[in-house]
């Protein structure tokens, strides 16, 4: 199993493109708007195993994705900010 330096590579679903969680974070981070700064875990240098999924099944009945990952994630967080008042709080104690 090789290991990957450079942070968890993530593929995004059928679209044959690798991203990686450094990458994921500022995309997330520019649309919504966040000006913190991103905090990596020094202690784990090598990051986590490559992780693929496997489409082929999905784009042999004929799927594929219709929206890229960075228009994706727009879409979530605009449905999430009109609908964030129907989510129950939770409390942890």
């Amino acid at each position: 199993m090789r290991i990957y330096r450079d942070m968890e590579l993530v593929k995004q679903l059928d679209s044959g493109k690798c991203i990686t969680i450094k990458e994921l974070a500022e995309t997330i981070q520019e649309i919504v708007g966040h000006k913190g700064e991103i905090i990596w875990d020094s202690s784990k240098p090598d990051g986590t195993p490559r992780k693929l999924m496997d489409v082929s099944k999905m784009k042999a009945q004929g799927w594929e994705a219709k929206i890229d990952l960075k228009e994706g994630i727009k879409e979530t967080y605009k449905w999430f900010l009109v609908n964030e008042t129907d989510f129950k709080e939770v409390k942890i104690n």
